[in-house]
This record gives structure tokens, sequence and C-alpha cells, in this order.
């Protein structure tokens, strides 16, 4: 019997209670927004809880999902919410 062994990768964005966005990187989504509820997430977040996931993408290679990372943690808010909205999640 032959098991997947294929790994994921997801690139995810979460909206702060503050209202401001964070994106990042996972392997695994609902144990990482669990762990940045938590507070042992990114710095960035832990003073921005409760966190809530609006968009989640999954890819087949690591370097495609942490690119989308970086891609959009180096945009002004008004192209993430862009995004966001081509992607069917209305924040505003």
């Amino acid at each position: 019997m032959a098991t997947d062994k294929r790994e994921h990768f997801f690139f995810y964005v979460l909206l702060c209670a503050d209202g401001t966005l964070y994106g990042g990187f996972t392997v695994d989504v609902a144990k990482r927004v669990a762990t940045h509820n938590a507070g042992k997430g990114a710095k960035y977040t832990r003073s921005r809880r409760p966190v809530r996931l609006v968009y989640s993408e999954e890819f087949t290679h690591k370097h495609d999902a942490l690119s989308a990372e970086y891609h959009f943690k180096h945009q002004p808010r008004k192209q993430k919410l862009a995004f966001l909205k081509a992607n069917g999640v209305c924040i505003e």
C-alpha cells in the first residue's frame, strides 16, 4: 500500500484584532493559526490577538508559498486588500 508523502505548503493571511493584515507560511494552517492565537506565533501577531484566518492558498513547492508570502508582505495595504478581493475575500 503506497502512502502519499508529498508535502503541502501554504501561504495564509490573518486579519488581526487591530484590523491589520498578516501574511505567513506554514505546512499546517490550523495549527499555525492556533499558535498565533496562543501568543506563540510571530512577534507581530502577539499583541494583535485574536487573529482570524481570512485566506490560504496551497502550493506543491515550498519556494512558491514563500514567494507568495514575501510578495504579500511587501505591498501596501491597498494592494493587499485588492489581492484578497480578487480571491473572494472582502475585509472592508
